[in-house]
């Protein structure tokens, strides 16, 4: 981690939620804008060697994001993400899912509902994702199937975008 960045990850098992803290050397625009725009969101969200590839993005509420992670075998994992409330620079709340192709959304798979606040803390922005699973085997699953993992690759990758991004 790059310039002792918060980076905080907790399970909370009873309540069924993780919640993530992260901090970013960028300022909450240049954040924001990483978070809600498909260019952006395609070059940090997946793990390397993974890479994520936008059908479509509709940012606004009722609005959504149906993308594909996409392996190095070229396998892909669709996944929707349905905004609910958005307050420019503050929030975003979505539920997410596994969805297919076409973006039907998989009945076999609980959504996860996703909050995630931005505050400004001096020259750096504070990113806190609350994610509250559906059931708690789907919660496992997140936690011993490299969540934390992927989730701390990302934000790194992130991390890059946003200093290449900062330099102009």
């Amino acid at each position: 981690m790059k310039n002792n960045l918060l980076f905080q990850f907790d399970v909370d098992r009873e309540q069924k939620t993780i919640r993530i803290k992260r901090e970013f050397a960028a300022d909450l625009p240049l954040v924001w804008q990483a978070w809600t725009t498909p260019e952006f969101l395609e070059q940090w969200i997946a793990p390397i060697p993974w890479r994520a590839e936008t059908k479509t993005m509709d940012f606004r509420e009722g609005g959504h994001w149906h993308y594909a992670m996409v392996g190095p075998q070229g396998e892909k994992h669709w996944s929707r993400y349905d905004y609910l409330e958005i307050v420019p620079q503050v929030k975003i709340m979505e539920s997410r899912g596994f969805s297919d192709e076409s973006g039907a959304m998989n009945p076999d798979f609980p959504t996860t509902l996703s909050t995630t606040l931005f505050f400004q803390k001096e020259e750096r922005t504070l990113v806190e994702l609350t994610a509250v699973y559906g059931s708690l085997d789907v919660l496992e699953y997140m936690v011993t199937h490299g969540f934390k993992e992927g989730m701390d690759a990302s934000l790194a990758n992130l991390d890059e975008l946003l200093e290449k991004s900062s330099k102009g």
